[in-house]
């Protein structure tokens, strides 16, 4: 009974991890509704008035997601630098609430220097959330010179709830957060070979079913691998350390993909095209018939089944004979001579789980430290040696500064001009709206600049958050019915529509804007001002706000949706072409590079390239062709960068790896895919229009066949592969980017 309780603890706790890498969300809600209740209990035992209840758990709530640092000393700085400044605010707030210009006229200020304190990073973007939000929140609640101190006493007591959530009762330090996010980046590990494993029993008519949990598990692992990159340097001890979990998350993510590349082949027809595996709603290949002969097919499916477990209790610190028994076996097969017989490309699948294995190894030795080798085989040890080569020769380097923009070009500069603009049309139009609710219209424009660059993404924001007070209207009406006049309900309503707005946030938009609408409903019942007339101006000002902050991006130094995507695309091109020169140039024999550090640079970039380009594949963008070119697009990039990455990873274990030897011809044969790369680039950014994009030979065409030259190893022909398929990809990309192909002449 213990066992199975046990399993069924470690199963939850897999899922949970999975579904929120690192308990982000989770903390975060935690987090805000502690220090709300901890003030909200603080100050009923103080007999404060149901105002004062309000504005603290408004504070607290301010307090705790402003903050928005990885280092807990850093969060500690700046919240207590955020404390003089929600005086401050709240205290000027109190002043010119009754003087209308006057305080029309500081509100917009403030608007500006909030959005232009960005560009000081976290801190500088926290002070300025702290400062505009109180600001707002001494509007909501009415604020009086006379009710003043008792407001600034209550701002007080939420800092310290939100101080001692933070720090006591729900810490997250950064080594914590990482440890978590690894175990996430483990169970998502575990669910995309779950997937792979129901791709290969799929049968024929449920085989896009089966593709596309395939599909969405590889992204879901790539999003965990950029969230482990983004807190290695805060989160491990030293440089070394970090650069280690780094290869390891990438060995590990190339393996899995690679995986199930190898899968659909096997299924397939003819060679699986990598495009599918990236591009949405992307068709399965036509199949060959039953995926393999029935023993074969029970074999694969036995080991498929043994990575899944081998991925589970990677660290679960399970060092029994059971699982070293099944990590040899799989490693086995990285020697020929162990594959079972069976066809080109089934046997190429049983690689494949013999690299994801070695992967899993790898991972486990960075994460948990040396491993019992007493049950090793020779299979297994060479492994082993092979990784601790690996882990020797890594060593840090330095990266460049980006160069930074100056004046209107800042992108902190133009955005404040463009809020502080819709704030005014906003506070013009809210007030003629309702001279007592006009801030709403304000606030709504100020939300929808917040992380977006660009008029179509701050469109399609206004959008969702207007479809979200739609229905949180609605579900406020219901609400507010339901509470009556019982306070502490509505209290408690209120901490769990604050849960799951935070819970929700990264998710959905629109989900969180509908909680939001929803807790004022209540908060406006709580303040005996709720009436159906409120809540249906409450829509009114939401949709004046997200009209004038479209209206200032549009008209005041704007930045439309095809520039940004078009500086996006050639900043994705320059690290794709400087990622595969660079590996190629290793391969080939050149100096040693920071080949992960500008892999991941280029999964950045083309990370910001899907974001920006929401607002092309949104389902209400009216030009269906444009939709389906930009998705076409980015799953051709996401093709290109996975090759690429490969390419890097096996040009990173060069200097150790055995049966890896560099090849100078290499270079010359993957010159005609950077030039087309370039091409792409420059053609994007029209500084060459008469450029084109070459075809010809084959990569291993061009390497040539020199008499008493040995055969390509396995590795080199992957690599071969993988640079092949990169040419194909750029290739076609060109296409519907606009960019014409040619044959070479002769």
């Amino acid at each position: 009974m213990r066992a199975a309780g046990r399993a069924v603890r470690a199963r939850l706790r897999d899922r949970i991890a999975a579904s929120d890498p690192g308990l982000l969300r989770l903390t975060a809600g935690l987090r805000t509704v502690g220090a709300i209740a901890l003030t909200l209990a603080v100050l009923s035992l103080l007999g404060a008035d149901v105002h004062l209840l309000v504005a603290g758990a408004m504070a607290a709530m301010v307090a705790t997601f402003a903050i928005r640092e990885k280092q807990l000393a850093a969060q500690a700085v700046t919240l207590a630098l955020g404390l003089p400044v929600a005086l401050a605010s709240v205290s000027l707030g109190a002043v010119l609430n009754s003087r209308l210009v006057i305080g029309d006229a500081f509100f917009v200020v403030l608007i500006f220097c909030a959005v232009y304190g960005r560009r000081f990073g976290d801190r500088g973007t926290a002070l300025g959330l702290i400062g505009f939000q109180v600001y707002f929140l001494s509007l909501f609640v009415g604020a009086t010179v006379a009710t003043l101190p008792a407001l600034c006493g209550a701002m007080a007591l939420a800092f310290c709830s939100s101080a001692l959530m933070r720090f006591a009762v729900v810490p997250a330090t950064p080594t914590g957060v990482l440890l978590r996010m690894r175990l996430a980046f483990r169970a998502r590990l575990a669910q995309l070979v779950s997937a792979q494993l129901e791709l290969l029993d799929a049968p024929a008519d449920e085989m896009d079913k089966a593709l596309e949990a395939v599909r969405e598990g590889t992204a879901r692992l790539h999003e965990t691998a950029m969230m482990i990159q983004d807190r290695l340097e805060e989160g491990t001890p030293d440089e070394s350390a970090a650069r280690l979990v780094q290869r390891r998350i990438a060995d590990a993510e190339i393996a899995a993909e690679r995986l199930g590349l190898l899968l659909l082949t096997a299924r397939s027809a003819e060679r699986a095209d990598t495009l599918t595996l990236h591009l949405p709603g992307a068709p399965a290949p036509s199949l060959a018939g039953p995926a393999v002969p029935d023993e074969t097919g029970a074999t694969l499916r036995r080991d498929l089944q043994a990575l899944h477990a081998l991925v589970l209790r990677a660290g679960s610190g399970d060092t029994g004979t059971g699982l070293a028994h099944v990590r040899n076996r799989l490693l086995g097969y990285r020697d020929e001579e162990n594959l079972p017989p069976a066809s080109a490309a089934v046997q190429d699948v049983f690689r494949g789980i013999g690299e994801s294995a070695r992967a899993v190894l790898g991972l486990r030795i960075a994460l948990d430290g040396p491993q019992d080798e007493s049950d090793d085989t020779p299979a297994t040890a060479r492994s082993r040696e092979e990784l601790d080569a690996e882990d020797a020769a890594i060593d840090g380097g330095e990266e460049a500064a980006p160069e930074e923009q100056t004046g209107l070009r800042r992108p902190t500069t133009r955005a404040a001009v463009q809020v502080a603009v819709g704030s005014s049309l906003a506070i013009v139009g809210g007030e003629l709206l309702s001279t007592q609710r006009w801030y709403w219209a304000v606030l709504t424009c100020w939300i929808v600049f917040l992380n977006t660059a660009s008029t179509g993404e701050i469109l399609v924001k206004g959008y969702r958050r207007l479809l979200g007070t739609v229905f949180g209207v609605v579900a406020g009406i219901v609400l507010a019915g339901l509470v009556g006049k019982h306070t502490w309900t509505a209290f408690a309503l209120v901490l769990v529509l604050i849960f799951a707005m935070f819970y929700s946030a990264p998710l959905s938009y629109t989900l969180m804007s509908f909680f939001v609408t929803a807790m004022l409903g209540l908060l406006y019942t709580l303040l005996h001002t709720y009436s159906l007339d409120v809540l249906v101006l409450r829509i009114e000002e939401t949709a004046l706000g997200a009209a004038c902050g479209v209206v200032a991006a549009a008209l005041v130094l704007p930045v439309r949706t095809d520039r940004r995507t078009n500086e996006l695309l050639g900043t994705v091109l320059e690290r794709l072409a400087e990622v595969t020169e660079a590996a190629v140039g290793q391969l080939s024999g050149g100096p040693a590079v920071e080949l992960l550090d500008k892999a991941r640079d280029l999964d950045q970039a083309l990370a910001d390239l899907r974001a920006a380009t929401q607002p092309l594949i949104h389902p209400v963008t009216p030009l269906r062709t444009r939709r389906h070119t930009a998705r076409y697009v980015v799953a051709l990039l996401e093709t290109c960068a996975y090759h690429a990455r490969t390419l890097a990873a096996t040009a990173e274990l060069l200097p150790t790896h055995p049966s890896i030897a560099a090849d100078p011809r290499l270079r010359g044969a993957a010159g005609r895919t950077v030039r087309n790369i370039e091409t792409i680039a420059v053609r994007v950014a029209d500084e060459h229009p008469g450029a084109q994009v070459e075809t010809g030979p084959s990569i291993a065409s061009l390497l040539g066949s020199d008499a008493g030259t040995p055969r390509y190893g396995r590795i080199t022909d992957r690599v071969l592969r993988h640079l092949e398929r990169l040419d194909e990809a750029v290739v076609g990309l060109a296409r519907p980017l606009g960019v014409p192909v040619v044959a070479p002449k002769g």
